[in-house]
């Protein structure tokens, strides 16, 4: 799977084949089960309150409380429990849970918020229910855009991966009306005025189509308000679809239907962990003081300053390497090949009875 095959299915039209075809229907998919939580009595003795059999018995007296109510004989507790004993707040050690994330397949015609006013369909009607917490989009896609759209039950790590410092570059495949000249390429790499700032891409290359319409793939490394679309216009090219193909190293998985989701595996998600420098169980880097204004609107601020040139007038900022490529390729290849497995056995199963 590579970023090559993406593009040669979306020009050639096999991207939309199986989307458009009312026989094949998506595969029923479902969260992998959770890491079983710790009991409340061997917490307690864990915490030097006694006993695990102590425990028990101040349980079964109706003496020990869980979120304010009474606790029961065998009761599993989570992270953010509210424990008390007699009345008295304890504080015990629980290890967070550790993030989950999904990559999913957005349509057109989708926004991505929990509420809309006017609405309209949302992303998170079609993700997995989580047993506790709520999933945090990594960026946002327009009502337009379709594509490759991350999700984590992390607030830390969707953060991280959006914040600008990493620049995890955001590949697109991108339909324009009328073909680009070699000049509007240019300024587009040396970076266009924006009402918001200067923005620029950090590569463009031709991807193929037939007529007026033809397709590019570009990449930006932050994550503005139509963006793309407005960099584009700027130009004087309309842009009649836009799909991200890529966020880091997180391709849109090959054959992941539209509106499908796929979740990703331990080695995978500790690969995105990686790339922006958090560890399982330990706090996310503080990010440095400043203004409140600032912190805010940091994609705004950021792009508002002038892009780093070298010596050469009319040089384009070197693009760093990839922060998120791994010896193995390309985050997801785990979770995909574990996705295709179980459907080959589902397949089997109906194919028995």
């Amino acid at each position: 799977m590579n970023v090559n095959e993406i593009i040669q299915d979306i020009v050639s039209g096999q991207f939309d084949a199986e989307a458009l075809n009312p026989a094949i229907q998506p595969a029923k998919r479902v969260l992998l089960p959770t890491a079983e939580s710790p009991k409340l009595h061997k917490v307690l003795a864990q915490a030097g309150m006694g006993s695990r059999l102590e425990m028990e018995q101040l349980i079964t007296e109706g003496r020990i409380s869980v979120n304010n109510e009474p606790a029961h004989v065998g009761q599993r507790i989570q992270y953010g429990d509210n424990i008390k004993v007699n009345g008295k707040p304890i504080h015990v050690r629980i290890a967070p849970p550790p993030p989950r994330v999904i990559a999913y397949h957005k349509p057109a015609g989708e926004v991505v918020t929990h509420d809309d006013p006017q609405n309209r369909p949302t992303v998170f009607r079609r993700l997995p229910k989580l047993q506790h917490g709520k999933w945090q989009s990594v960026g946002r896609l327009d009502l337009n855009t379709e594509g490759l759209l991350l999700f984590t039950s992390s607030g830390e790590l969707a953060n991280n991966l959006m914040h600008p410092r990493f620049g995890l570059e955001r590949e697109y495949a991108v339909r324009v009306l009328g073909a680009l000249s070699k000049e509007e390429k240019q300024k587009l790499l040396d970076g266009v005025q924006l009402e918001d700032g200067i923005a620029q891409f950090g590569s463009i290359e031709e991807g193929g189509g037939e007529g007026a319409n033809c397709w590019y793939r570009v990449t930006i490394s932050e994550g503005r308000n139509r963006e793309v679309r407005r960099m584009l216009e700027s130009v004087g090219h309309a842009v009649s679809r836009l799909i991200r193909i890529r966020y880091g190293a997180m391709l849109l998985p090959r054959g992941l239907q539209r509106g499908a989701w796929m979740e990703l595996d331990d080695a995978d998600i500790q690969a995105l962990m990686r790339a922006v420098q958090m560890r399982e169980g330990a706090a996310a880097p503080r990010r440095p003081a400043t203004p409140n204004t600032a912190r805010k609107t940091p994609y705004r601020a950021a792009a508002s300053k002038p892009p780093a040139r070298s010596g050469k007038p009319n040089a384009r900022p070197q693009r760093q390497p990839d922060p998120m490529k791994t010896s193995l390729g390309y985050i997801g290849a785990d979770s995909l090949t574990r996705l295709r497995a179980d459907e080959a056995e589902t397949r089997k199963r109906r194919g028995r009875r």
